[in-house]
């Protein structure tokens, strides 16, 4: 008789505490995902929720019902969650972190400000890269500002006009060059007004340099490469600047063609007109060239 009133109680002990087990996890229910690192945790931390040594401590609440302890390890319940008011690790226990989900994580300006308090930067999924547009809306505002600017020189040096009325493209005709130059000389003799350059600008300009290629006349040494490319470092996309000028270019030039020794080729024939696609090619190689051997003369054999 004593055994089986042993058994009894037992038995309604043993209730007793898995009543109590689960009326304290309804306290600590969150919308959260559980990380947990199992480990062999003894004593009272195994009826705890992290099941590896940790106690959950009490919440305490101001007049106002705020939870005044929720950033402590453990002291979150289901008002707070339920709230969106959980938006941080929490530590329950020396083996499991709980990774509550904020509910309500704002935006705009206050999430940036928080993230970039927490680490230092903001997520990459907030940061907006420059479109096709905005980029093109650059060009065009930067090509608008230097026509301006270079149509209010009088001086005579040069003079621009667009190609068919396309912003992005110019001719310019270059008058004066250096009158004690030999190029000068020529210009003089063989009635050249000017030397005619072509200036197209691509979509990410002026972030990259425009393509300059001489037109006419046809021009021997002074930088002036096969096709009517032009040989400088500023129109290459290591030594190009975002600071120059149209006008820095065009002058760049016409101090290049008298240092080059430049002349006006006399023996030209229609046939050997410059164009397009051969300045281009030229160009290329110029650019391979001095990558390798830098902005110095590289031998003869590669030109």
């Amino acid at each position: 008789m004593a055994a089986i009133l042993r058994r009894l109680l037992r038995s309604k002990n043993h209730h007793g505490h898995g009543e109590r087990g689960r009326d304290k996890n309804k306290n600590i229910r969150l919308s959260a995902s559980v990380d947990c690192a199992m480990g062999s945790g003894t004593g009272a931390g195994k009826d705890a929720v992290g099941g590896g040594g940790g106690v959950v401590p009490p919440v305490t609440r101001d007049a106002n019902g705020n939870n005044n302890s929720r950033f402590l390890p453990g002291n979150v319940d289901q008002a707070d969650a339920d709230n969106g008011n959980v938006n941080a690790n929490v530590n329950v226990g020396p083996n499991m972190n709980i990774r509550a989900k904020s509910l309500d994580r704002g935006t705009g300006a206050d999430y940036n400000a928080n993230r970039r308090a927490s680490t230092g930067r903001v997520p990459l999924d907030n940061v907006k890269m420059p479109t096709r547009e905005h980029a093109l809306q650059v060009r065009s505002r930067r090509l608008m500002r230097e026509l301006q600017e270079v149509r209010k020189h009088k001086d005579g040096v040069f003079e621009v006009d667009l190609v068919e009325d396309n912003l992005y493209e110019w001719n310019v005709k270059l008058y004066k060059v250096d009158p004690d130059s030999e190029f000068y000389q020529d210009m003089q003799e063989m009635g050249t007004e000017f030397v005619l350059l072509n200036l197209t600008f691509p979509e990410n300009f002026p972030f990259s340099p425009p393509f300059m290629r001489v037109l006419t006349p046809k021009i021997e040494n002074g930088y002036v490469m096969d096709g009517g490319a032009i040989c400088m470092e500023l129109l290459t996309p290591k030594g190009w600047s975002s600071a120059y000028t149209v006008e820095a270019i065009i002058l760049q030039f016409s101090a290049s063609l008298v240092k080059g020794k430049g002349r006006i080729n006399r023996k030209t024939k229609k046939k050997d007109t410059y164009t397009r696609s051969h300045a281009e090619a030229s160009f290329r190689n110029v650019v391979k060239t001095h990558e390798k051997y830098g902005w110095v003369t590289p031998p003869a054999g590669d030109g």
